[in-house]
């Protein structure tokens, strides 16, 4: 069974799906859904969204995120995996 998880960023017309492997970014890009980045590794923040509904699971151990960021739903799409349906804000909206 192939699991494809729905993915709206808020502000954005259209939700996208992702494959259980792929990224987040990798996901939202292929989909043409409009999101920041840079790095695609973790370091620069660029794509940081606040996760709203949803699990995620990530490539890397400690992403480029401090604790408290990660305990207010902070997260990484450049190396974050879906895990469920998720619904994200981008930064630009919160800051």
């Amino acid at each position: 069974m192939n699991t494809r998880w729905r993915i709206q960023i808020e502000g954005q017309p259209e939700a996208f799906e992702a494959e259980p492997e792929q990224t987040i970014l990798k996901a939202a890009l292929q989909a043409g859904a409009s999101l920041l980045s840079s790095c695609r590794n973790g370091t620069c923040r660029a794509c940081r969204c606040r996760l709203l509904t949803g699990e995620i699971q990530y490539l890397i151990e400690w992403p480029g995120l401090s604790a408290e960021e990660k305990a207010e739903g902070w997260i990484l799409p450049c190396v974050a995996q879906a895990r469920s349906d998720l619904r994200l804000r981008p930064r630009g909206d919160e800051e």
